[in-house]
């Protein structure tokens, strides 16, 4: 794609990962921290961004724009269908009201690893111990005495010795039936979670959680979804979803308080949410009474107008199509055969369109009265609710009358959900919807009495399980071939029932899998990436589906289609072997510690959890009847049950997981649910162009036997580093370098500036590197560290262009360091809980870390970017990888709607200008290893380097890392002066200022991009014109002016005096043009059901632009395309109003509010902080920051809105069109060079569930 709609890196890392209570696979646990080579598997971020350029709006405009690239995989494209999305709209804060489900990167994210199988864990001192009943236990036992709060940061450390891990963890004098008697012991269970009933069956939960302060989320769970309809009724559940939420007049009402609202449905459920503050800013009056009535009006009271059903199911329609990407239809292929045998083969939320068309508003309420009643719902509340007695009696106030008792059948008092408890699904990475088993009768669009009550089984369907000895005829693969498809995938499926996590055995069991598969994907994707590997990725998930209602284990394998043989024969002979042989005991050792120190980091962060974390924890907990467990808890079970573990134990329990693999042929083997082969129509061959690709079912079968088949040999224990840089070592380069902090610039007596208002230090190195560091005890014991180096790709000139980016690429690609492989380096990152990331874009190349403050573990990561930085090694093969990974993702450009619509607009506006686009075949083909290597590190000079560093450390600790790794790395200047060739816009008038693209599809869809050009964010415009000048000589009066006090007390300044003044106005213009474009493009017009503007401020180069991008129809997009533009335009016919500028200052607001408390968003405002590159940066803009936005005026917004250029010389539009009539060839003059593309086909997901409502 070219350089938009990829988020910011600043928006990305913004946002901490989800905390999945008790259990969780992070950096630490396995795959997840895989040293400098980030993978699509890492906590969700992304790595090398292989769209080197996006445009974004970040919440705040000091962020940093380093952008990443978001694979499918990562997202886990489960998101599901909705009702108006103003997150699509790209409408922000309280406006931004909507249906997740419609959104593909809605928030109901899975989990990755560990925490899918895991017991929840939210906020608790106690647990049960099983060290008092074992006596004899000879592994140490220590646990976390108390909450880590933010007065508390120092907790007691449950390390493990390396004598208790290597050892068995049991006295031999415990008989197996006293473990056994133990094991079957309940786990504790949440010790704040509020469960109640009302009389009229409507469940409630309440947790009290003070992240966000004084915020709180709602939501309300009704339990019915696309498998419920009828025949005639397909979509109708993610109709009334939409009519329901966005008719809603008294959740109109909530928009000026702060509260955000949105709405999803899936197969099994729909759910209505909003996140509110606990008081009205102006008057402090209570809004939970207020929100509870507006959720209560949604799902129990809705008004189903002729005049909003028509608007929604226009809004629907669009959304419809906009979903319909290839990515989409693949998941929708991988549903319909892994569950053939039952209605999630068929039930997608989003629905068909002929259907949709008919239904009367009379239809869509019969459904609503059979399904929509108190005692098929379940109430959430959790934040900061202190008065729970009040808050139960206001959800009695709101909701009690509700549909009187004699239509709701009173539900068991024996337990708040009995046999419900699978009722309530979460958002899984697999994404599919939830199913038990059982079948239902029909129901009738004829309103007879109902007896209400909810099915004890949700979805009510059966299940075909892969379990051995179960008579079932197998299945041939599956084979869904598409012209839109570039690379090869296919899918394993294994589908058993879900393992309900309630006691101590079942945890311990989770465990065992959990090391066994961790040692399975490190094996292949370190010991294969380490040469050409037949595959692009193999994973391995294993996780619990509420949504359908069973546990899959998929194995999955993507390469280039020439290599689709070789690539299954690794993936199941890895298997056999692992299955054969099991893990060996400094695997188990690892991965067991590796969980366990992941799991502490966790307890730690006890009471700085977000509360829609442990929301959705909950949620998924309680639809697989997991017992709910807070983090502490979480813990400390998980200290109880590893110590009982045995290295036979676990290779016996994950051997049952790879059964339908490794077995794969024998009789009585588990069947695979499914196998399901994704590939293209068309292959390029090198010399030859395109060809058809054929391939058959027997094929695929022969080639799995064929890797069964091979011989297979034990895994070599590898010896793990357990330091980079030894002490000795360290003396040795102290003497030599004599690491100092010296003087700033002419300041010869400041060698050290901290900023009290802030808690902001600055350093500099004798070396030349900037320090920049803060201490915070945002997240308890964990610290997050970024270099920044300038120069990025900018810096590539006509005969290298390409290089900056494919070198870092190699850089991470090759993954070692001095005389570490890269398996030793990744195994290091594993023991020390790091997180590592390489990447670059148009301006810097930035190396990310993210570690925990525990076994030295900030040293640890310090060495490793000393090592980094001093030791770099660069592999003729990883070259091959990096040069090869970007000729396949051009040659996927043409196989994306959206993609080859943004690419040509960028290539066109920036006047072909390759350095903001992917490297062409071209390009790629003159770059050599040395000439990457020193595009690379060229830019690796000391006063050209910044490392800020957030987290909860001493100012000892960081200080000692900084002089010992850091201030030991050589002062070196590189021998060429930086040269930046000039970037400019096409000129008008030229034929490429509006431009269309045509790809051939089976379905229509359509999109389009419009951009244009913007100053960047510190006011420079091309051709490096200062408009700080132009603004001075327009108003050199009101320039002058001081900051004052207004009446309130609250200080005031001029903003146009301020360095910031053209990233605080364009980010305020920002929200209002994104409010303005779904009110009017998609509301009123319905010409779109997504929409939004965001800007690309640079922090170096001398531009910026702006880009709306636009989801429509091939016979609306032309319209959609006028429509923006006259909403672009149309600011001064329309004047911005008071109002809009209050409700776009509170969201920016609130947002930097929230996001003050992650490390990440820190690493964000220190960026540059000591940037000569970015000289007009300093202190006070981050101080002023919420003074800035406070101050703005209308008139501070028209005055930037003068530097974007919007006139028809300036703007430059690019529409794309799918459809069976393909118009125009793609290929460009690009010549027929390199490897068949690739588009990653991720998990069964996208099918499942709508996107965000607004």
């Amino acid at each position: 794609m070219a350089s938009f709609p990829s988020p910011s890196v600043a928006a990305a890392v913004a946002a901490p990962p989800r905390l999945a209570p008790g259990l969780s696979l992070s950096a630490a646990a396995v795959h997840q921290s895989l040293a400098f080579r980030p993978r699509s598997t890492l906590a969700r971020r992304s790595s090398i961004a292989l769209r080197p350029s996006a445009i974004a709006a970040p919440a705040n405009p000091l962020r940093c724009t380093h952008r990443r690239a978001v694979t499918p995989r990562l997202r886990k494209r489960t998101q599901g269908l909705g009702a108006a999305s103003a997150s699509a709209a790209g409408i922000v804060g309280e406006e931004r009201d909507g249906c997740l489900s419609c959104f593909p990167k809605s928030r109901r994210r899975g989990r990755p690893g560990l925490a899918r199988f895991a017991p929840c864990a939210l906020p608790h001192t106690s647990g049960l111990s099983l060290h008092s009943r074992w006596g004899g236990a000879k592994a140490r036992h220590s646990h976390i005495l108390h909450a880590a709060g933010p007065d508390e940061p120092h907790v007691a450390s449950p390390t493990w010795s390396e004598a208790a891990l290597d050892k068995p963890y049991l006295d031999h004098a415990i008989r197996n039936e006293e473990l056994e008697d133990v094991l079957d012991t309940p786990l504790p269970s949440h010790p704040k979670l509020i469960r109640g009933q009302l009389k009229n069956g409507l469940r409630y939960l309440i947790l009290p959680n003070k992240v966000p302060a004084d915020r709180f989320e709602a939501h309300m769970e009704v339990h019915v979804g696309s498998i419920d309809e009828e025949e005639d009724e397909q979509g109708i559940a993610h109709m009334i979803e939409h009519v329901a939420f966005l008719g809603s007049k008294k959740r109109e009402k909530l928009l000026g308080t702060g509260a955000r609202s949105n709405a999803y449905t899936d197969f099994h459920h729909t759910v209505f949410h909003i996140h509110s503050p606990t008081k009205t800013k102006e008057y402090g009056e209570a809004l939970l009474p207020s929100v509870l009535d507006a959720l209560n009006e949604i799902a129990f009271h809705p008004k189903f107008s002729s005049s909003r059903v028509e608007k929604e199911r226009r809004a629907i329609l669009s959304e419809l199509q906009m979903m319909n990407t290839i990515e989409y239809r693949v998941d929708c292929q991988l549903l319909q055969h892994l569950h053939s045998e039952n209605k999630l083969s068929n039930r997608f939320p989003i629905g068909l369109e002929e259907q949709i068309l008919k239904w009367d508003p009379d239809k869509i309420r019969r459904f609503h009265e059979r399904w929509y009643y108190p005692a098929n719902a379940t109430l959430y509340l959790v934040g900061e609710i202190d008065d729970i007695p009040r808050a139960v009696r206001e959800i009695e106030a709101v909701f009690e009358h509700t549909l009187p008792g004699n239509e709701a059948t009173p539900m068991s008092n024996a337990s708040p959900f009995g046999a419900m408890a699978s009722l309530f699904a979460p958002k899984l990475p697999g994404g599919l919807a939830a199913s038990l088993t059982g079948d239902r009768s029909p129901a009738t669009d004829k309103l007879k009495p109902v007896k209400r009550e909810r099915q004890a089984v949700r979805p009510p369907v059966e299940h075909k399980w892969s379990l051995p000895d179960v008579d079932q005829d197998a299945k041939p693969p599956a084979i869904f071939q598409h012209e839109l498809i570039q690379s090869f995938s296919i899918n394993m499926f294994c589908k058993i029932p879900v393992n309900q996590v309630q006691t101590y055995k079942d945890l311990r069991s989770v465990l065992m899998k959990r090391i066994f598969l961790s040692a399975l994907h490190f094996r292949i994707n370190t010991r294969y990436k380490s040469s050409n590997p037949p595959f692009t990725s193999v994973e391995l998930d294993h996780s619990d589906s509420g949504r359908e209602g069973c546990t899959v284990t998929t194995l999955t394998v993507t390469a280039e289609p020439q290599n689709w043989r070789s690539a299954i024969k690794v993936a199941v002979h890895e298997v056999r072997r692992l299955k054969e042989f099991g893990v060996t005991m400094g695997e188990m050792t690892r991965y067991m510690d590796a969980l366990i120190k992941d799991s502490e980091q966790l307890a730690m962060m006890i009471d700085s959890v977000p509360s829609v974390d442990n929301l959705d924890f909950i949620m998924e907990s309680d639809a697989l009847g997991h017992t709910v467990m807070d983090q502490l808890q979480g813990h400390e079970s998980l200290l109880a049950v590893a110590e009982t573990v045995t290295l036979e134990e676990v290779n016996i329990v994950g051997a049952e997981v790879l059964e339908f693999i490794s077995d794969f042929g024998k009789p009585n083997a588990p069947l695979p649910a499914a196998i399901v082969a994704c590939v293209p129509k068309k292959v390029h061959i090198d010399g030859v162009g395109e060809s058809d690709f054929e391939i058959h079912p027997e094929e695929i079968i022969e080639s799995m036997k064929a890797g069964l088949e091979e011989p297979i040999y034990p895994e070599p224990e590898l010896e793990v580093p357990k330091e980079l840089i030894t002490q000795s070592q360290l003396e040795d380069l102290k003497v030599q370098h004599q690491p100092s902090f010296v003087p700033f610039g002419n300041e010869q007596d400041m060698v050290k500036v901290f900023d009290s208002e802030t808690g902001i230090t600055q350093r500099r190195l004798s070396n030349g590197i900037s320090i920049n560091y803060k201490i915070t005890q945002n997240e308890a014991r964990v610290g997050v560290m970024r270099l920044i180096v300038g120069g990025g790709r900018a810096t590539e000139d006509s005969e290298s262009k390409g290089s900056v980016i494919v070198g870092v690429r190699t850089l991470s690609e090759g993954g070692c360091v001095g005389n570490f492989s890269r398996e030793q380096v990744e195994l290091f990152c594993v023991n020390n809980l790091i997180n590592c990331s390489l990447e670059s874009n148009e301006e810097f190349i930035f190396m990310e870390f993210r570690f925990a403050l525990r076994d030295n573990g900030m040293r640890a990561a310090f060495q490793l970017l000393h090592m980094v930085l001093e030791h770099n090694v660069w592999l003729e093969d990883a070259f091959d990888r990096a040069a090869q990974l970007y000729l396949s993702y051009y040659r996927s450009i043409p196989k994306s709607l959206e993609r080859a619509t943004a690419h040509k607009l960028m290539v066109a506006m920036l006047n072909h200008d390759e350095r903001f686009v992917e490297p062409s075949p071209h390009s790629l083909q003159k770059l050599t290893l040395q000439s990457v290597k020193e595009a690379v590190m060229s830019q690796f000079v000391g006063s050209n380097m910044e490392v800020s560093i957030v987290g909860d450390f001493t100012e000892e600790e960081v200080e000692s890392c900084v002089l010992d790794y850091l201030g030991t790395v050589a002062q070196n200047s590189s021998s060429k002066e930086e040269h930046i060739e000039k970037i400019s816009f096409l000129p008008f008038p030229s034929d490429l200022h509006f431009q269309q693209v045509y790809i051939k599809d089976t379905d229509e869809r359509a999109c389009a991009y419009i951009a244009g050009p913007a100053p960047n964010r510190w006011g420079f415009a091309t051709e490096g014109k200062d408009l700080f000048n132009v603004i001075q000589s327009s108003s050199t009066a009101e320039v002058s002016e001081p900051a004052n006090s207004d009446l309130t007390g609250k200080t005031h300044i001029n903003v146009r005096n301020h360095p910031l003044f053209f990233g605080i106005s364009l980010s305020l213009l920002a929200e209002i043009i994104n409010s303005r474009l779904f009110t009017t493009v998609r509301d009123s017009m319905g010409l779109t059901y997504d929409v939004s503007f965001e800007l690309n401020l640079f922090d170096k180069l001398d531009l910026g632009w702006y880009v709306i991008a636009v989801t429509s129809t091939p016979s609306k997009v032309h319209k959609a395309v006028d429509a923006c533009k006259g909403v672009l335009r149309g600011l001064h016919s329309n004047k911005i109003v008071e109002r809009e500028l209050d409700r776009a200052k509170r969201t920016l607001l609130m947002k930097h509010e929230a996001e003050t408390k992650t490390n990440a968003y820190w690493l964000g405002l220190l960026a540059h902080l000591q940037s000569s590159s970015v000289p007009r940066k300093d202190i006070s803009c981050i101080k002023e920051l919420t003074t800035l936005y406070e101050s703005a005026t209308i008139e501070d917004l028209y005055l930037a809105y003068e530097h974007l250029k919007v006139d028809d010389s300036s703007l430059f539009a690019c529409i794309g069109i799918a459809g069976a009539e393909s118009g125009e060839d793609m290929n460009d003059d690009e010549p027929d060079v390199g490897l068949p593309g690739m588009v990653p086909m991720g998990g069964r997901g996208l099918s499942t569930m709508t996107r965000p409502t607004t």
